[in-house]
């Protein structure tokens, strides 16, 4: 019998009340010691959040508890009876389930497919696609989690794909549901429907376990908490018991600020300006429609939206990677160049920094040692050599100097940029750009998938730059992040700037209302405050 079918779940009634036990964990990779003696009990049919800092051993811990790694010391117990997990097909045997942050799912296969692949009656495959849209209909129905299952997985949205991780799960028999990251790459719509779902599940009697770094969804969500810090398991909380200040603290083992400061903004003569650009996607679609507005020196402009309304395809343009239909785009008045394959290295030139939306797919070469991914896009500067010599030496002391700067853990410049946290893989690139002293700096999602001690140190050091009187774009999904850095914002919808608004008066209904599209067609016209005009 595969193990994997939803049968082959334990039926017999669980004899603990525990739905999962862990005790005195340990976990080495080389000299790092990641879990050190780990002990966690979750309560079954309840949410338990588990948070720490980016290299806090979270994920390890549950990596083991699903099967992709074996503990050196401790022991499982699943519903009260003691496994020796040995791969994720047995923990799936056990009712155990996970949703990785960067989903498992092939692209070109249906969704229908995705849910079965792996889990087929027999070697025909027709039976299990019957037998599997069956019980898809019947899982989506009891659990909230409709979905096509004929569209293909390229073919629908990240909150979909998330859903199909959930159901693949559920399909296998999954009673204990693991979620790492899971609005990571979510919208906060898309978020908010998870959460539905996920309260949907516990209802039902399942147990959800969320790793998460964001104490807003801790507190919106769980039952209880979890706090990791450095491979060790510093406390076990009730929600309701606890507040976001205190389990911040837990996390970062200090005083952390879970709001911005800075003063009041001193902005100087325009440094950017986007004139009527129209701006197309990869299909040849229209994502930005006739858009303009100005960033001057000493402010920071926040663009709000939510994600697919055009802000990804403005910031490719404006950086140079992405070419425009039309319009233009200005550094200190002069004209950017930025059409053609190097367009990215002339806007580098003129003195405009980007640090792209997604880390991974534009910002890092992961197969990179850390000090080859600190110099990406600058190896041609005269700090790093003349003509076609590399002076290796003089790049491996600037990448030193990134990660005391910018406390990149680890502190080890030769190691495969692909083993960093995604915070610390942030810091590199946030690095690599600040580093340059640019004229202009554009930011996409600077703290996505980020830890709390990492943000706070992310935004100290845009508000310095902001201080230090360079011009600063920034886009984020995240309104509270936008509200908090932004002395000016714009909304976008639909590829169109719809409304300027004063980030200490607006009230985030307000900012949702034109994100939303809703009074679009009332937005004022292009704003002039301070003489600088703002959309059209």
């Amino acid at each position: 019998m595969n193990p994997q079918r939803p049968e082959t779940a334990a039926a017999s009634p669980p004899p603990s009340g525990w739905a999962i036990e862990l005790e005195k964990i340990n976990k080495r990779f080389g000299a790092v010691h990641a879990n050190k003696d780990i002990d966690l009990a979750v309560q079954r049919g309840t949410i338990h959040g588990i948070v720490g800092e980016n290299g806090a051993g979270k994920s390890t811990l549950m990596s083991i508890l699903y099967g992709f790694y074996t503990a050196d010391s401790g022991v499982i117990r699943v519903n009260g009876v003691e496994h020796a997990i040995t791969d994720s097909r047995h923990a799936l045997a056990l009712g155990i389930g996970m949703v990785h942050q960067h989903f498992m799912l092939v692209d070109n296969f249906s969704v229908l497919e995705n849910i079965v692949l792996g889990a087929e009656d027999s070697g025909f495959l027709a039976p299990s696609l019957a037998r599997g849209r069956t019980e898809l209909k019947r899982l989506a129905a009891e659990y909230n989690l409709d979905v096509d299952p004929d569209a293909l997985i390229e073919d629908i949205s990240v909150g979909q794909q998330q859903r199909v991780e959930i159901l693949k799960a559920l399909y296998r028999g999954a009673e204990t549901l693991i979620l790492d990251e899971p609005t990571g790459v979510l919208t906060p719509k898309e978020a908010d429907d998870l959460f539905r779902v996920l309260r949907t599940l516990r209802e039902q009697g399942k147990t959800v376990i969320l790793i998460t770094h964001k104490l807003r969804e801790i507190m919106a969500i769980t039952d209880s908490v979890s706090v990791m810090r450095q491979g060790q398991m510093v406390a076990t909380v009730k929600t309701a018991e606890t507040s976001p200040e205190a389990l911040a603290e837990l996390m970062v083992g200090r005083h952390v600020l879970l709001r911005v400061e800075k003063g009041p903004s001193n902005p100087g003569k325009t440094m950017l300006e986007v004139q009527n650009l129209v701006v197309a996607d990869d299909m040849g679609i229209v994502r930005v429609k006739n858009v303009s507005f100005s960033v001057r020196a000493g402010e920071i402009v926040g663009i709000a939206g939510v994600s697919g309304n055009g802000q990804s395809e403005l910031l490719e343009s404006i950086s140079g990677m992405r070419d425009q239909r039309r319009g233009d785009v200005l550094l200190s008045g002069n004209p950017l160049s930025l059409k053609g394959d190097d367009g990215a290295a002339r806007a580098r030139t003129a003195g405009l920094a980007h640090v792209p939306e997604d880390r991974l797919r534009m910002g890092l070469v992961t197969s990179f040692q850390e000090w080859e991914n600190a110099i990406l896009g600058y190896q041609n500067s005269p700090d790093y050599g003349a003509g076609p010599f590399l002076d290796i030496g003089a790049a491996k002391r600037k990448a030193a100097e990134h990660i005391e700067t910018f406390d990149v853990r680890p502190a080890d410049i030769n190691l495969k940029t692909a083993l960093f946290s995604g915070g610390n893989q942030q810091k590199i690139v946030l690095a690599r750009e600040m580093d340059r002293n640019p004229d202009v700096l554009v930011v996409g999602q600077p703290t996505r998938g980020v830890d709390i001690g990492a943000i706070e140190f992310i935004h100290n050091q845009i508000i310095k730059m902001r201080d230090a009187g360079k011009a600063i774009l920034l886009v984020s999904v995240e309104l509270d992040e936008i509200r908090s850095l932004a002395d000016r914002i714009l909304v976008m919808f639909d590829g169109e700037i719809v409304g300027e608004a004063d980030p200490a008066t607006a009230t985030e209904g307000e900012l949702g209302l034109m994100m939303a599209g809703i009074g679009k067609d009332h937005a004022a016209a292009p704003a002039s405050k301070n003489g600088q005009e703002i959309s059209s």
